[in-house]
């Protein structure tokens, strides 16, 4: 009988009924060479390291095994493996920097000296008292649910996952996990389907499974959320689930008929919802109707006074439309404004508010996201708030303002409407006191909301709510070849490429890719403060349509990163090193740190040993530590959905064939419509045609239209 000790690199084969596996394994005694272990071992998962006895047995098809008598865990026995377990985020006080110099400094006694003698940590460079404390009683923490870790580790559960299933279901993860891990997806936020089908069917659940059938269903709807549909015709949703479970259209029905019964989906004529998006679509339709119905504050105003009033207050003469949208926001319940940049939107706002202010009626403003909220403030003189904080949102209780829990606001103005959601426009609407007056503001043909539904579009298709739309181009914007070009792209009409030597848009004509990125980086560096005189940090921003290859967003942040911080000084997370000074943003909504989904800040400090940096926002610097660090991205580019509801002075975007997925009218739009003093497009004059012509917006299934209709 032989004893080794070995690393589980694959699992061959595995039957969770008796723990029986086939796995390849590589050990130290016979090196370069992967080996095959048959055997009984409860909870097997790759990377395991296991003293192993027994003996080999040779097998007339396979070869030479190894049979398993007994077996012991073992902690990771390499270094890369001792490095893997100390880096994993599971440690406080340790992240990969930090258990680089553990390990390069204890080798592979690390945990042993940690666990046997902790005090030797303050060898280690940037290791103090405090931290050494951090880190042993953090390891012996970890040591309650390691087992639990090393289970969940081999399925792909992240280190930062794992964690949230353990405090979820606690000694019970993986009896629960065996009884239906497809319960992970609803428990925990951020664990797809897809992870949790992994875990399924190393466990032994089969593909026909009507456990995984269902759930795959449910993954295909929440998943077409993403997409913006409400719902999905049931054709369409059983032919996409077949393909994602690889099983046939009939079990897809069954399975379709069982979830109705269990009130899983909700059904309607042809439709399959997702419960939450069937209750938001329809709610919505109520609260508008409702709102319609009750009358609000009636104001007695003469309106040629009104008019001589507003010339005096702020020196220009309203439009006909302008004055059209100001009556209409004073005598009807609801109104939409919308109209391309340079109609007067600001204007009509600012003259809505001033009215108000002098009427004073409490009026409340507010925005999708943190940086249109401030446009909103700064347009009209007055405070602005997100949505999700003047619904006074908190991450474990939800939305504060409710039917039960009213807004005191008589009047309400919303900008940026086309980012709303319809979860978020229900959620909205609930809020409202009957006699609420409400003003919908937004940019229709621009690109519709990241989440389920098209909100704006549909309540001006319903025809229910007056809407007016502003046309005219005052002339100080005729002269602005962005506000022209973006009309006439808007229209399907080529832009014009030429115009006087200070004109504020630009078309640079390069064929080759390569040649686009290296003219972004000149721009950038030295062409547009040498020229405009502006900040290429601050006042320039980098748009792309797509995140991969030469000039999507991810090789741009590195590109850019490397021409302006030469800091040699950097925090590495992931794929990403963050140096003091980058551009960042945060990429989902924090109500803890009180920062935003689509903020911009600048690193202002690292501490690369303690695995946390702080990032100066406008009004506030934040501290991020730990997985913290995963919510924020460098800024230099951005995608042309994350620039929605910002301005900037000047945006440089390239415009390529290679890109040709999202050569689309609306995305170029939108895109043009974020600068305020100078546009740069760059890139092949047939891409910018492709764009322009294409005016076809994928359909999203929803029916919000015709409730309100009804």
């Amino acid at each position: 009988m032989e004893k080794i000790e070995i690393t589980i690199e694959r699992i061959v084969y595995y039957n969770p009924k008796n723990d029986y596996l086939v796995a390849r394994f590589s050990s130290l005694r016979y090196p370069g060479r992967l080996l095959t272990l048959v055997g009984n071992i409860a909870e097997a998962s790759s990377g395991q390291a296991l003293q192993i006895e027994g003996w080999w047995v040779g097998h007339p098809k396979y070869g030479k095994q190894f049979k398993i008598n007994t077996y012991k865990k073992l902690t990771p026995i390499t270094i890369e493996g001792i490095k893997k377990y100390l880096g994993s985020g599971m440690i406080k006080g340790v992240g990969p920097v930090t258990a680089d110099r553990i390990v390069g400094h204890f080798g592979k006694d690390s945990l042993e000296i940690i666990e046997k003698s902790p005090k030797r940590l303050e060898e280690v460079p940037g290791i103090g008292p405090k931290r050494k404390e951090k880190i042993t009683s953090s390891l012996r923490e970890q040591e309650k649910i390691k087992e639990i870790m090393v289970f969940l580790h081999s399925y792909g559960v992240s280190s930062l996952f794992a964690v949230k299933i353990y405090k979820a279901y606690g000694e019970e993860t993986i009896e629960k996990l065996r009884e239906n891990p497809y319960q992970l997806v609803e428990d925990i936020f951020g664990i797809g389907f897809k992870t949790a089908d992994s875990i399924a069917a190393n466990l032994g659940i089969k593909e026909t499974s009507l456990l995984r059938i269902k759930a795959g269903i449910r993954y295909v709807l929440t998943d077409s959320a993403g997409e913006g549909h409400i719902f999905l015709p049931r054709d369409v949703l059983k032919e996409k689930a077949s393909k994602v479970l690889n099983v046939d259209v009939e079990a897809i029905k069954i399975a379709i008929q069982s979830l109705v019964k269990e009130n899983k989906v909700i059904t309607e004529d042809d439709a399959v919802y997702f419960p939450p998006f069937y209750y938001a679509e329809k709610g919505t339709a109520r609260k508008i109707a409702e709102l319609l119905k009750t009358k609000g504050k009636a104001f007695n105003i003469s309106w040629e006074k009104l008019t001589n009033w507003l010339k005096k207050k702020q020196g220009i003469i309203l439009t006909i439309e302008q004055m059209e949208a100001v009556k209409t926001a004073l005598t009807e319940k609801i109104m939409v404004l919308t109209g391309g940049p340079g109609t007067g939107k600001t204007t009509t706002l600012r003259s809505i508010v001033l009215i108000l202010q002098q009427l004073k009626i409490k009026a409340s403003l507010a925005a999708p996201t943190g940086r249109a909220a401030k446009r909103l403030s700064e347009a009209t003189g007055e405070r602005a708030s997100t949505l999700h904080k003047l619904l006074e949102f908190a991450p474990e209780k939800g939305f504060g303002r409710n039917e039960k829990r009213k807004l005191a606001a008589e009047f309400l103005i919303v900008d940026e409407t086309s980012m709303m959601d319809i979860l978020l426009m229900y959620a909205f609407l609930r809020a409202l006191q009957p006699s609420c007056r409400l003003i919908l503001v937004g940019d229709y043909d621009q690109l519709p909301a990241v989440g389920a539904g098209n909100v704006l579009k549909d309540i001006i298709s319903s025809d229910r709510i007056k809407t007016v739309k502003l046309t005219h181009i005052f002339r100080q914007a005729r002269k602005s070849l962005i506000v022209v070009n973006a009309h006439r792209i808007n229209q399907g009409k080529f832009p014009y490429l030429r115009g006087s030597p200070k004109r504020d848009f630009y078309f640079l004509v390069k064929e080759e890719p390569e040649e686009v990125r290296e003219k972004i980086l000149n721009l950038c560096k030295k062409e547009i403060p040498r020229y405009f005189g502006l900040d290429p940090i601050e006042d320039v921003q980098v748009i792309s349509p797509l995140y991969r290859g030469v000039v999507g967003v991810d090789r741009l942040n590195q590109d850019l990163q490397n021409v302006f911080n030469l800091n040699s000084h950097f925090l590495s997370w992931g794929r990403t090193k963050f140096k003091i000074g980058d551009k960042v943003m945060q990429l989902r909504n924090n109500y803890q740190k009180e920062v935003f989904n689509g903020d911009i800040g600048r690193i202002s400090n690292i501490d690369s040993s303690e695995e946390r940096l702080w990032v100066r926002f406008s009004e506030k610097e934040v501290l991020y530590e730990g997985a913290d660090i995963a919510e924020i991205c460098l800024a230099y580019a951005i995608s042309v959905h994350k620039s929605q509801g910002s301005e900037y002075p000047a945006i440089v975007m390239p415009v390529i064939t290679s890109h040709y997925i999202m050569l689309q009218r609306n995305l170029l739009y939108t895109a043009l419509t974020r600068a305020k003093k100078l546009a740069i497009l760059i890139g092949q004059t047939k891409a910018l045609a492709i764009a322009v012509k294409n005016n076809k917006i994928a359909k999203r299934y929803t029916k919000l239209a015709a409730r309100l209709k009804e």
